[in-house]
């Protein structure tokens, strides 16, 4: 059962509708609205899930830049958006957001369809730089004089795009302003090169002698010399974040302004009020808390980053009805077993070890987990390097992310056909957290590149043999999967190899076909049982694989029938269903009655998983009214 939110006072935020109303109030009357707004997120997402830490450790942030910029006239541009929830509150959404990720609700991240003051819309990591800079050279061609902010964590700064975006507006010199939320986390710790770069400056040779030469003079002194050196210790750990990123930015071409306490709205007030006032590009450095003024999000903010929903009182997760594993979990399980017997197996991630279930992987096998931070295309790439050299890398990422390697994936893998297994997981339709992350692409931007295979488990029993077939082929090959729990069939206890381009009929029928693909399988199964006993005899054939077709299959199956129904949960343009057309066309197949169900020429938006499946017609309902359909 669902919890509903509960009811709270909140005598300021009842006050507050839009910016403007920010600028009446006192810093006391804003800290309450912090602490308002900040109830108003966790019991709204407790009934709905949605993104909780970062938006908890944005509160003030998003407070102090309404309350010192003139939005919508200055822009905010925000990263990701998972730390938008207080923006969206304080900006005209306040009475809808308990529709928050619903069906028809607003959305979890900012679109400029909801809102003016929803200036881009995002939900893919490093994007806001480059759209602010974008920004600001309109706003120069234009003769405006607004100003521009982009709001970024730092786990989004270790993608290539926001670097690319730093060296341009650097070099540019316009009046923009980069916010740098700084948590110290982003879905997955952070990696990376930034942390390196500082302990270099550090320990380059000019500051180890010195730091030799001061230690040593400091442990002479008696009594007090050790605990002097601890002290400067602690020091240098300070010096690298207080003094070296500023240097850093600062040979970018940004003057640098920071660290700031991120929850204190009285320094942050005045520090932006000092900002607006600057010319050229600024970065200011604001340190925050993830899941601030939630004590189990505070605690594990890895866990409270996206959450179903959730106890407010326990924080635990509220019961679910299914007992099954999902397709994450059964693959991180079977991983580790494939790994135990090859050595040359090796698993990477691209900031998402937990979301992609590498967690265990990465205690069993330290040395061969990589987690290449937010950095799709290195991964892939780094992929390659190792399977020249010999290994198989397993690279596990959702398939919305994934979109953002494939120049990779077609250049550095598949041109020279190396043996890189692509794990896909959140495949197909993904749910609430809408458009942006829907994985709906994947059988269509991998199927059209030369030498990669490309297939999909019905079940969570046939995805633990089809890993095992694509580590041992010795070809690149997508493993796409969904979003959720499996289905909850026995699971064989030994792994096999699925032969590559072989389907399965899985029902024989009279009347019309089926074909039916990953997701897609157990509906029309269900679909033809219920028309069964209205007697209509429909075979339900498994295609497993998109690409290479099961030949023989198809084409018996367009003999025998002169009916086909084509199920996926891929867009229709150029996804499995244009495959099997294709493959008709070529063999000169004529009077077959082919219908695609499949996702229309469109994005589709935020609603539950089997809201959106009834909508498109991919649940048993929409087959059976498919079926029926044709065969009238």
């Amino acid at each position: 059962m669902v919890k509903q939110p509960e009811i709270v006072d909140y005598s300021v935020l009842e006050k507050v509708n839009f910016p403007q109303d920010l600028k009446t109030l006192t810093i006391a009357e804003l800290n309450t609205l912090a602490q308002e707004i900040r109830d108003l997120i966790i019991n709204t997402v407790a009934s709905r899930g949605g993104h909780l830490a970062s938006s908890l450790g944005a509160v003030e942030l998003a407070l102090a830049l309404h309350f010192v910029f003139n939005t919508p006239q200055d822009k905010i541009v925000w990263d990701v958006g998972h730390q938008a929830y207080a923006h969206k509150i304080i900006t005209g959404r306040k009475e809808s957001f308990s529709s928050l990720r619903k069906q028809g609700g607003i959305s979890g991240f900012p679109r400029r369809e909801e809102s003016i003051y929803d200036v881009f819309n995002v939900g893919h990591s490093g994007t806001s730089i480059s759209a602010a800079a974008g920004f600001a050279q309109a706003k120069c061609l234009k003769g405006e004089k607004d100003k521009i902010i982009a709001v970024i964590g730092d786990g989004s700064m270790t993608t290539g795009l926001a670097f690319e975006a730093l060296n341009w507006a650097g070099d540019s010199k316009k009046d923009m302003i980069i916010v740098l939320n700084d948590n110290e986390m982003s879905i997955s710790p952070n990696v990376g090169a930034l942390s390196s770069y500082l302990n270099r400056i550090m320990t380059g040779h000019r500051v180890t002698k010195l730091k030799a030469d001061v230690k040593g003079f400091l442990k002479s002194i008696p009594g007090i010399g050790e605990h002097i050196v601890r002290l400067s210790q602690q020091v240098e750990e300070s010096l690298k974040t207080f003094v070296v990123p500023g240097a850093l930015f600062e040979e970018l071409g940004f003057t640098y302004v920071g660290p700031l306490e991120g929850h204190r709205l009285d320094y942050l007030i005045k520090n932006f009020e000092n900002i607006r006032d600057m010319e050229g590009p600024v970065l200011a450095h604001v340190l925050t808390k993830k899941g601030k003024g939630y004590r189990f999000a505070e605690e594990k903010p890895l866990d409270y980053h996206g959450i179903p929903p959730f106890d407010v009182d326990t924080g635990e997760p509220l019961s679910s009805a299914s007992v099954f594993p999902t397709y994450t979990e059964m693959f991180g399980k079977t991983i580790i077993e494939l790994a135990r017997a090859d050595r040359r197996i090796v698993a990477i991630t691209a900031a998402m070890c937990e979301g992609t279930g590498l967690e265990q992987f990465k205690q069993n096998f330290p040395q061969r987990f990589y987690d290449v931070g937010i950095a799709e295309q290195h991964a892939v790439t780094f992929a390659a390097g190792l399977a020249v050299e010999g290994f198989i890398p397993v690279v596990a990422i959702y398939s919305t992310f994934l979109q953002r390697a494939y120049d990779q994936i077609l250049h550095d893998v598949c041109l020279q056909k190396l043996p890189v297994v692509f794990a896909v997981d959140r495949a197909g339709i993904v749910g609430e957290d809408g458009a942006t992350h829907q994985g709906l692409f994947d059988y269509s931007y991998l199927r059209s590149i030369p030498h990669m295979i490309v297939m999909a488990p019905k079940d969570e029993n046939e995805l633990r043999h089809m890993l095992k077939t694509a580590v041992e082929c010795g070809n690149p090959v997508a493993l796409r999967y969904p979003r959720g729990r499996g289905v909850g069939v026995k699971l064989d206890q030994e792994l096999k190899t699925i032969k590559i381009g072989r389907g399965e009929v899985l029902r024989k029928g009279s009347m019309l076909a089926v074909v039916a693909i990953g997701s897609t399988v157990y509906p029309s199964l269900a679909a033809a049982q219920k028309l069964a006993a209205q007697g209509i005899s429909v075979e339900v054939i498994n295609a497993r694989f998109v690409k290479p077709l099961d030949s023989a299959l198809l084409l018996k199956a367009a003999l025998s029938f002169k009916k086909i129904i084509i199920v996926e949960e891929n867009v229709l343009q150029g996804g499995f269903g244009s495959a099997v057309l294709e493959f008709f066309a070529e063999k000169g197949v004529k009077g077959a009655q082919i219908k695609r169900l499949g996702i229309p020429d469109e994005f589709v938006e935020h609603a539950t998983q089997a809201q959106l499946r009834h909508k498109y017609g991919l649940d048993e309902e929409g087959i059976v009214r498919a079926v029926k359909q044709m065969i009238k």
